[in-house]
């Protein structure tokens, strides 16, 4: 079966496990690798891990897998909803999105 989704990843030990093709799989998406080390070919990805440990992850220190998780929700909540981006026109990736539906 041919998936109409694709998830487009590095080459990294996560994302080339057998748990995680497996999972990726399970939710219908075809998994396609970048160019090793190319990282640029996964530029926003990048960007966005980027800035999450920048503005998230350095800023804490954590005392369980829970906090961890909490924190880093609250960031993602925080940055698609109430932090402006530079493009579109400085609009939330909420806002930008409502527009586009």
């Amino acid at each position: 079966m041919k998936s109409a989704f694709l998830l487009r990843s590095d080459n990294g030990l996560v994302s080339t496990s057998r748990n995680f093709t497996a999972l990726a799989r399970s939710y219908g998406l075809q998994q396609k690798l970048i160019t090793p080390r190319s990282p640029e070919q996964c530029g926003m990805v990048e960007r966005l891990i980027r800035l999450l440990k920048e503005q998230c992850v350095y800023r804490h220190r954590f005392e369980s897998l829970q906090h961890v998780s909490r924190v880093i929700a609250d960031w993602i909540q925080f940055y698609n909803h109430q932090r402006p981006h530079q493009a579109p026109g400085t609009q939330t990736p909420a806002e930008a999105y409502a527009l586009a539906a």
